[in-house]
C-alpha cells in the first residue's frame, strides 16, 4: 500500500488536519481526484512535523482541535522561516467577528466555515496554490542573486565571509537601534548582495594591489549603479536596492555614485557602510594589513570628525562592536574554563 503522504508526481502538495477522520478524508478524496497531493494530519504537533517534512504548498487547518489547537498551529507555521509563506485556510465553525481576528492574527491567509461549500473550497485552494508558486519563482530568483554574490565574493581571496559578516553586523545594529524588522530584513539581504555589481567590474581593476588609475575608479563607482540595476526587478528586494544603491555614499557628499550628503542617506545604507569600512579595515587586504579592532574604531571616528560617517550612528556602531569583542572573549574563557 501507498503511504499517503509518498510523492508520486510532481503536483502541489496540500496538507490537511482535522481531528476528525471523517472531514479529514472527505477533503483528501476530493483534493486527490483533482490531482493534488495530499498528506493528512490529526493534531497539532504531527501537523508542524509533517508540514517540515512534506513541504505543503497550501495548509488546511481546522481551529477547534485538542490540544494544540488551529491558531497554535497556524502561528508556529508562520514563524518558522521554512514554512513562513505557505497559505494556511482556518477551517472553522465559528462565526464570531473576534475568532476571525484571532486567525487573521495567527497569520493565516483565508477562512473557510462549516459545512464547506465545495465549489468555494475549489476556488480558494486553487488561487491559493497559485499564490505559493508565484513565491516560489520569487524565492528561486533570491536565491539566484545570492548565488551570484557569493560567487563574485570568492573572486577575491581577501573578501572570504565580508558578506556573512556585513549580513550580521548590520541587521545587528539595526535591531539595536529600533528599526522595523522588515528594514532589519532588508539589511540581512544587502548584506549579501550589497557588491552584487562588482560582476561588472574586471579582475584586473577588482584584485589590483595598487592604486587604481582615475578610469579604473570610474569603473569601481558604477558597481553600486550595476548592483541596483541587476536587483531591481525583484519586489521582495524594494528596501534593499536604496543600500545596494548608497552603501558609498558619505554625509558631507564625497561619496557616490550620487554625492548624497546627511539625512539624504537612507540611514539603512549608512548602517551598512559602516560595517563595510569596519570590516574592510579589519581584513588583510591586497593593499594592506588588517587593522586591530581599537584602531580601525579610531580611524572611523577620525573619518567623522572630516564629515564623511554619521557621528550618533557611529557611536552606537562602536558600542556593538565593543559589546561583541565583549561577548566574544567571554564565550572564548568559558570555553577554556577560564569564565
Amino acid at each position: 500500500m501507498i503511504p499517503a503522504c509518498r510523492k508520486q508526481r510532481m503536483a502541489e502538495r496540500i496538507l490537511i488536519v482535522d481531528d476528525e477522520i471523517a472531514a479529514r478524508s472527505g477533503l483528501a478524496i476530493l483534493l486527490r481526484r483533482e490531482g493534488y497531493e495530499v498528506c493528512e494530519a490529526s493534531d497539532g504537533p504531527s501537523a508542524l512535523a509533517t508540514c517540515a517534512s512534506f513541504r505543503p504548498d497550501l495548509v488546511l487547518l481546522d481551529i477547534l482541535m485538542p490540544g494544540m489547537n488551529g491558531l497554535e498551529v497556524c502561528r508556529r507555521i508562520k514563524a518558522t522561516p521554512e514554512s513562513r509563506l505557505t497559505p494556511v485556510v482556518l477551517i472553522t465553525g465559528l462565526s464570531a467577528t473576534e475568532d476571525r481576528i484571532q486567525g487573521i492574527n495567527s497569520g493565516a491567509e483565508d477562512f473557510l466555515s462549516k459545512p464547506i461549500d465545495i465549489n468555494e473550497l475549489m476556488a480558494r485552494v486553487r488561487s491559493l496554490v497559485r499564490l505559493k508558486l508565484f513565491t516560489d519563482e520569487l524565492e528561486h530568483a533570491e536565491s539566484v542573486l545570492f548565488s551570484l554574490a557569493q560567487s563574485i565574493e570568492a573572486r577575491d581571496p581577501y573578501t572570504r565571509g565580508h558578506c556573512e559578516r556585513l549580513a550580521n553586523m548590520s541587521s545587528q545594529l539595526g535591531e539595536k537601534l529600533g528599526l522595523p524588522e522588515d528594514q532589519i530584513r532588508a539589511l540581512r539581504r544587502a548584506g549579501i548582495v550589497h557588491d552584487i555589481g562588482k560582476v561588472a567590474v574586471p579582475d584586473a581593476i577588482l584584485l589590483k594591489p595598487s592604486s587604481l588609475s582615475e578610469e579604473e575608479m570610474r569603473v569601481i563607482r558604477e558597481h553600486p549603479v550595476v548592483g541596483e540595476r541587476i536587483c531591481a526587478p525583484l519586489r521582495t528586494f524594494r528596501l534593499v536596492l536604496p543600500i545596494i544603491r548608497h552603501h558609498h555614499e558619505r554625509h558631507d557628499g564625497s561619496g557616490y555614485p550620487d554625492g548624497l550628503r546627511n539625512s539624504q542617506i537612507p540611514v539603512t545604507a549608512a548602517i551598512l557602510q559602516l560595517a563595510d569600512v569596519y570590516d574592510a579595515l579589519t581584513t588583510n587586504r591586497p593593499y594592506r594589513k588588517a587593522s586591530p579592532s581599537a584602531v580601525a574604531l579610531a580611524i572611523m571616528e577620525e573619518e567623522a570628525k572630516r564629515g564623511w560617517w554619521d557621528r550618533p550612528l557611529l557611536e552606537a556602531f562602536r558600542v556593538m562592536i565593543v559589546e561583541r569583542r565583549a561577548a566574544a572573549a567571554g564565550g572564548s574563557s568559558r570555553e577554556a574554563g577560564l569564565g
